[in-house]
């Protein structure tokens, strides 16, 4: 069970996750080395999984963000699975999903040109309905 400064240690290490533990432990009311040990048994146990970085993909040129809604042509999606992994650096996620659809695809498109490539690439494997994100 995590008690109310566990909540608080993750809640400051989703904001940043290099934070020094003295930082952290100001912050929550610790010294560095007991929130440092308190990161590490929260590692051990399996609440923290790994650390990350926000990459601002508009800055890497990849202005259009895509939601797409894939309808597979069949059951069998291995097909469409290795056609995505082909073009993993578009994609930023591929969820696969209950109700409506099959699988959404969260991906990034430096021109609508691209993403219309990617598109008519696609078609070759899944159906899909297409959403673009105009604000966050």
């Amino acid at each position: 069970m995590l008690d109310q400064t566990d909540r608080r240690i993750l809640e400051e290490l989703s904001k940043n996750s290099r934070i020094t533990m003295k930082e952290l432990g100001e912050k929550v009311h610790l010294t560095g080395q007991a929130a440092a040990a308190r990161v590490a048994k929260l590692e051990d146990n399996g609440v923290i999984e790994g650390y990350t970085i926000k990459v601002n993909q508009a800055k890497l040129g990849c202005l259009v963000h895509a939601l797409i809604t894939i309808y597979t042509k069949d059951t069998y999606h291995q097909p469409y699975l290795s056609f995505i992994k082909t073009r993993e650096k578009y994609i930023l996620n591929n969820y696969k999903i209950s109700g409506d659809g099959c699988y959404i695809l969260e991906c990034k498109f430096p021109s609508n040109e691209v993403l219309d490539q990617f598109l008519v690439e696609l078609n070759g494997y899944a159906n899909y309905k297409l959403s673009i994100v105009i604000n966050k």
